[in-house]
């Protein structure tokens, strides 16, 4: 099928370019409440699916601060205190930053960026890094092998797969290679949605864990100015994961999810989304998560549009 537009970019009052995807959210049980476009066929939820990949090490038997957790969960800026939380976090498993198998980069957080200048891209500094130290920690403290740990059949991934299959209620068929090198599980919008509302409904364990601890760190999830951290700090009880390609995936207290993709993975389509479902839920983002939606369209440097979402989305 072909999915519907969810968004419009407006310049002068002319529909200049559109953004196709699909949504949907699932209430506290699981079924599914309101959905457009095909939000079963399977997709990449990239970096949105850190929190089912924490659960799996948590299953596992790893041992981990909550403020570690939460940056395991994450896709960090790079600045200073992510990039030693992931150094600390190697150290005392023996580890150092030559462990990680995430590329080197540059930190995201442009300050920090120009404060390391040339010399400053490096592996700990990669988004991901918090997730591989995580990674790398679950394989020393249950003593399988580091050096491969990010082989689709090491120990360590099938945990993750079996896990991720357990929370989404999907079977696990497509095994592709994310952008940090780990493996990456293809499941549907809906999976992804339904296992975010299990974490938040969770009565203790690992997927009650994870949730609690991203919430109650959201700075280590993203960092300065991040989408995810500001919609933490200012929606009491969301948990909120994004990922490359344009997914996204948040879940309310009460178990009710959304998950969506922007077919061509704008990233700039997915916070107008994000902030127009969790108006239809009832939900205030707050004045500072409406500021980072980079809604307006710029025409000499003065606003002459919007991005908007399609008129009647939600009925």
């Amino acid at each position: 099928m072909t999915n519907p537009v969810l968004v419009e970019v407006v310049r002068s009052g002319f529909v200049e370019s559109v953004h196709r995807g699909s949504l949907v959210i699932t209430a506290p049980d699981g079924s599914v409440r309101f959905s457009v476009g095909d939000v079963e066929r399977p997709v990449y939820p990239r970096s949105s699916n850190k929190p089912l990949q924490a659960v799996g090490m948590l299953r596992g038997g790893l041992t981990i601060g909550d403020e570690e957790l939460a940056l395991g969960c994450g896709s960090h800026n790079g600045e200073p205190g992510h990039v030693e939380g992931a150094l600390s976090m190697l150290a005392r498993t023996g580890l150092t930053e030559e462990a990680l198998a995430c590329p080197p980069a540059f930190p995201l957080h442009e300050p920090s960026m120009l404060a390391v200048g040339a010399a400053g891209k490096r592996r700990a500094a990669m988004n991901c890094s918090g997730k591989h130290a995580a990674m790398l920690s679950t394989c020393a403290q249950l003593g399988w092998s580091t050096t491969d740990y990010v082989a689709a059949n090491h120990p360590l991934q099938k945990l993750i797969r079996a896990t991720i299959a357990d929370l989404t209620c999907e079977p696990i068929e497509t095994v592709g290679v994310d952008g940090c090198g780990a493996p990456l599980f293809a499941f549907s919008l809906t999976g992804l949605a339904r296992s975010f509302g299990r974490l938040v409904t969770a009565i203790g364990g690992p997927e009650r864990r994870v949730a609690d601890a991203v919430r109650a760190h959201p700075w280590q999830v993203a960092g300065t100015g991040r989408e995810d951290t500001v919609l933490m700090r200012n929606v009491d009880g969301l948990l909120s994961k994004g990922g490359a390609e344009g997914v996204h995936s948040f879940a309310l207290p009460d178990g009710t999810a959304l998950a969506l993709k922007i077919d061509d993975g704008a990233a700039r389509a997915r916070l107008p989304l994000l902030l127009a479902t969790l108006r239809h839920l009832g939900i205030d983002p707050g004045d500072e998560a409406e500021a980072l939606s980079h809604n307006v369209v710029l025409g000499g440097g003065k606003p002459v549009g919007e991005l908007r979402v399609t008129a009647g989305l939600f009925g």
